[in-house]
């Protein structure tokens, strides 16, 4: 049974998202809930008695208040449940996403400034490539019935981008990629036994592993981010090995999980609205970056951060005081009646499209925005350009999770065939 919000703080019956049971619920009725939260006149609190309480903030203007209000909402401890220990963070470095100020812009400036146009050209040549060698493979002997979309296709292209803009040697790559799975298996809600400390160790493995590369690029630099991160010189500061570590964790983890999701959402909705998917088909240059927009906005594939209350502030009609915790509940925001029209519907032509799937905009927009939207759009591409249908065989297997809107499995059916090989 899922624990209500008491009547004085919002209505009863209403189920609280600071109940582990609510990320059970089906996910029309989260979305319904939030629905209800919306209308009300202000924040409220959830979580109540269990020591983890916090303030939900779910309507879209409150969302983007606090994102971009960071002297306010500060990520620091830490922007996921449970927050970061102070030891793990001394031992494996503070995740960016984590910080806050001055400490925070300095670093983002120095990551930012070693995506050079070069490294980007390359990267985005690339891109084309590895999505169509996935969906190749993945329709080789001319169908793909019953094959796993996101182990074969959604997984594989988000992971192969980075480890190739990084430069990370085929011969590491299977081994990272366990370390990233590991990683991320924990966020959020999990049921069932946990292996104590697995994560932790995961961590621990890609930032040796990140060292070792580090090490082989000062010796011999190569036309990688690596390359370009570990000889980063801005106004006179550069990365310490920690900060290092600590952004490839952060690469190699954010950026293949949220980009994996969105991909195995988006062949889920195409599929599911085929007079969706046959506006891109007909003209996809017309249609997709909008498609690519609404395919974030509707799945958003990360559903929440938390921020803590650095001062007394007002925001979305409370008050909010020093040290208390509040959560941006970036799956409400997205659905918010008052900035979208008919918010549940999947619709690629919806404009304008002021979804906050990259962040919520300020400080800590997200870095791999531009990245992850090109990586979709050339798998969309790929998709849609083969005869035969491809398409999802049914809904998605998704994970309950209170952080991520997470597909575990989604079967494909269809009669693709490979695309012809040029060059």
């Amino acid at each position: 049974m899922t624990r209500s919000i008491p009547e004085q703080h919002g209505g009863a019956d209403l189920p609280d998202p600071g109940d582990p049971a609510f990320w059970a619920l089906p996910r029309e009725r989260r979305l319904a809930a939030f629905a209800r939260l919306r209308a009300l006149d202000a924040p409220v609190l959830c979580g109540r008695g269990t020591g983890r309480e916090f303030w939900a903030l779910v309507r879209h203007a409150d969302v983007a208040g606090a994102s971009r209000r960071a002297a306010d909402f500060r990520s620091a401890p830490g922007v996921t449940t449970p927050e970061p220990a102070a030891w793990a963070k001394a031992l494996f470095g503070n995740s960016m996403v984590n910080l806050d100020g001055a400490e925070h812009a300095s670093l983002r400036r120095i990551v930012a400034r070693s995506f050079t146009p070069r490294l980007l050209a390359a990267a985005e040549d690339n891109v084309r490539e590895v999505a169509r060698r996935a969906v190749d493979d993945l329709t080789a002997g001319g169908t793909a019935d019953g094959a796993d979309f996101v182990r074969a296709v959604a997984s594989r292209v988000p992971f192969e981008v980075i480890c190739d803009l990084m430069g990370i040697p085929a011969g590491m790559r299977a081994a990272v990629a366990a370390r990233v799975d590991q990683a991320s298996e924990n966020a959020g809600v999990r049921r069932g036994p946990r292996i104590p400390g697995r994560g932790l160790r995961a961590l621990a493995h890609l930032r040796l592993a990140t060292a070792r590369l580090a090490r082989e690029r000062r010796r011999r630099p190569a036309d990688d981010l690596v390359s370009a991160l570990v000889a980063a010189d801005v106004d006179g500061r550069g990365l310490t090995p920690r900060e290092l570590g600590a952004f490839f964790s952060l690469l190699l983890v954010a950026g293949v999980e949220t980009t994996r999701n969105a991909m195995a959402h988006g062949l889920a909705l195409l599929s599911a609205h085929p007079e969706q998917r046959a506006l891109l088909e007909e003209d996809f240059d017309r249609y997709a970056d909008g498609a690519m927009e609404e395919i974030v906005r509707h799945s958003t594939p990360i559903i929440q951060f938390r921020r803590t209350v650095a001062a007394e502030c007002e925001l979305g009609g409370h008050t909010f005081r020093p040290g208390e915790k509040t959560v941006l509940f970036y799956a409400s925001a997205n659905r918010d009646e008052r900035v979208f029209v008919d918010p549940d519907a999947f619709d690629v032509t919806r404009s304008p499209n002021p979804h906050l799937g990259y962040g919520g905009g300020g400080p800590h927009h997200c870095l791999g925005a531009h990245l992850a939207r090109q990586e979709m759009k050339a798998l969309f591409r790929e998709l849609l350009a083969r005869p035969g249908g491809l398409r999802a065989a049914g809904p998605a297997e998704l994970v309950d999770s209170s952080f991520d809107n997470r597909v575990r499995a989604l079967r494909v059916t269809g009669d693709a065939v490979s695309s012809p090989r040029t060059g």
